[in-house]
């Protein structure tokens, strides 16, 4: 059975062409006569705002209905475009070029980070040279760089994570449709918001128990040092500063260190704040392993309104889709593979490559477009019946990378 995702959304948020599943108080106390429906007119939404603060939507009804675009509307800022790029260039084709860029720009966060470890300051040109790589690539085919953000591993986190933060930041502003001046400095912020953690002790930093309270005042410094860092950084985009600050704030005041509220907060902290914490979650850290997408997005939405601005949390789970490139997922015969591109009219039938056969030992290597009914061997079509962890059943997904295994297709 495919997995389904229900979003919380507030009354005032909805839109037409969502799909109300439940709703914050019993069917049987409201007028409708179904349990579920399709929001079609401005007065069904307003019918639901009569009864209900806030209701559940199906993630998998929405994302598949074209009258849902219309929850894309810019938010209060100039860096909206009306037309954002477009895919110019598929993921076979891509993902040679965006691994390459990854690796470049992996090695350039490692050396800032090392740099600003011994009181030596950032190469500002340096980095928005590696973010217009990044940028490019995404514009291109954002799929590519997106598996890319799942070569994770738990020895090298703090500068994986800045690089995944700042490809989720650009995939998000591109499926928001700014400018590519706007995804430039946005990226630039995702890629050096956490480069205040270089002044934390790495016993701190490093630490696999829980942190005590001088610890955790520590650590949570690392919001004013990476303010100073970047002050320092001649050349720079300003706006970095104001993110490296406030990327830890919540929309309800409950963040750090100045608990600012919503409307105090800028509109890329508020998004690098929503990629932070969803890569921090899917990650593997020395203290915990990381959540699979389905979880994260779980957790975030649950959040949404409270400790994110809830408007971009739907931007961002939409974006990603319900599975994001690099998922691995098991197939209703029982094979497994990863995905490898989302179908943007279809986004519950990605393209998956196939890995394993139905004993989980490997197969020959062979693509599947769930969208296109495409059967397996008993002539069912193939379709997604669970997510896995990125190691289930033994699969390395960087080794896998760096067998060429994705660049070969």
């Amino acid at each position: 059975m495919e997995e389904v995702i229900t979003l919380k959304v507030a009354v005032d948020d909805l839109k037409i062409g969502m799909y109300v599943c439940e709703l914050d108080r019993p069917w049987l106390d409201t007028p409708f006569l179904f349990q579920g429906f399709e929001l079609k007119t401005e007065d069904d939404i307003k019918t639901v705002q009569q009864y209900c603060q806030y209701v559940y939507v199906d993630s998998s009804k929405y994302v598949e209905n074209d009258s849902a675009t219309s929850l894309k509307q810019p938010i209060s800022s100039p860096i909206w475009t009306a037309n954002p790029p477009k895919l110019q260039r598929v993921f076979e084709r891509e993902i040679e070029a965006a691994g390459v860029t990854h690796k470049q720009t992996s090695n350039l966060v490692k050396s800032f980070m090392e740099e600003v470890r011994f009181g030596h300051g950032i190469d500002s040109e340096q980095a928005k040279e590696a973010v217009a790589e990044c940028v490019d690539s995404i514009i291109k085919n954002p799929n590519a760089l997106l598996l890319m953000t799942q070569l994770k591993s738990k020895d090298t986190y703090t500068s994986e994570h800045s690089m995944n933060v700042c490809i989720l930041s650009i995939a998000l502003g591109r499926f928001l449709g700014f400018s590519v001046e706007a995804l430039r400095n946005l990226g630039y912020c995702g890629l050096l918001h956490d480069m205040g953690k270089m002044k934390v002790p790495l016993e701190i930093l490093n630490k696999p128990g829980s942190l005590n309270e001088e610890e955790l005042k520590l650590m949570r410094a690392h919001t004013l040092y990476g303010r100073d860092i970047l002050m320092s950084a001649r050349g720079g985009f300003e706006g970095a500063v104001d993110v490296a600050y406030s990327h830890h704030e919540r929309i309800d005041g409950s963040g750090y260190p100045r608990a600012l509220i919503g409307e105090q907060l800028s509109p890329f902290s508020k998004l690098v704040a929503i990629a932070d914490t969803y890569d921090a979650i899917t990650s593997d850290r020395v203290y915990k392993k990381g959540e699979t997408h389905m979880q994260a997005i779980k957790i975030m939405n649950e959040g949404g309104g409270n400790l994110f601005d809830a408007e971009l949390t739907i931007h961002f789970i939409e974006c990603l889709g319900i599975y994001p490139p690099g998922s691995v997922v098991e197939m209703s015969n029982g094979e497994v593979g990863v995905v490898i591109g989302m179908n943007p009219k279809a986004r519950i039938r990605p393209r998956v490559l196939l890995l394993l056969d139905e004993n989980k030992t490997p197969r020959k290597e062979r693509i599947v477009d769930l969208s296109k009914l495409e059967p397996d061997a008993c002539g069912n079509p193939y379709r997604i019946s669970a997510m896995l962890r990125h190691d289930a059943y033994g699969i390395d997904l960087r080794r896998l990378h760096e067998q060429g295994i994705f660049q070969n297709l």
